[in-house]
């Protein structure tokens, strides 16, 4: 591989300048906070079940349906 050869551009060079932050207003610094607050609230998803059951989860809609049967309770 010849020196002709080798990779130029900014990011072979590392001569890209990088562009400074970008300054938010209050409000839009506030809603990242609450989108934060919110998705640290957030249930953790269930773990999928092995051999379990299909669907919805059957106790919060009311029916249960296991081997064919389905029991309302």
């Amino acid at each position: 591989m010849s020196a002709s050869d080798e990779i130029s551009g900014p990011i072979a060079r590392g001569d890209e300048p990088i562009p400074p932050a970008r300054v938010l207003p209050p409000a839009a610094k506030r809603a990242l906070a609450e989108a934060e607050a919110r998705r640290l609230r957030r249930e953790p998803e269930r773990p999928r079940e092995i051999a379990g059951r299909g669907g919805c989860d059957p106790v919060r809609y009311g029916d249960w349906e296991v081997k064919g049967l389905a029991v309302d309770f």
